[in-house]
């Protein structure tokens, strides 16, 4: 993905904020919120650097884990009739509706 920054193995996501005139960046997946400001990439780069080990000493501080830990399951509201399509284009591909989706996201999340 074009908007997402890679820190010391961590995830953030990038967007530019025109009233400020600033690239702002936000780790995921993180047990609390770590952010960053800066005007070009470079110095961004460098911010995020400095934000992201703040929060990670802060975290062996704490005794807490920096990552936030995911449990493979979340709920997706859809209508009646996406349902339905699903269901069928899972069973055209002779598969479950939940592997159909996996592979989906998978691709998706390349």
């Amino acid at each position: 993905m074009m908007n997402l920054m890679t820190i010391d193995g961590y995830k953030a996501v990038i967007q530019y904020d025109p009233d400020i005139e600033m690239f702002r960046g936000e780790f995921i997946g993180l047990n609390g919120g770590a952010d960053f400001y800066a005007a070009d990439i470079k110095s961004l780069r460098r911010e995020g650097e400095i934000s992201l080990k703040v929060f990670v000493d802060m975290c062996k501080e704490d005794g807490v884990e920096p990552r936030k830990s995911f449990s493979g399951k979340f709920n997706v509201r859809i209508s009646p009739e996406l349902h339905e399509r699903l269901i069928l284009a899972a069973a055209g591909s002779d598969k479950s509706l939940n592997q159909w989706i996996i592979e989906a996201l998978e691709h998706e999340a390349e």
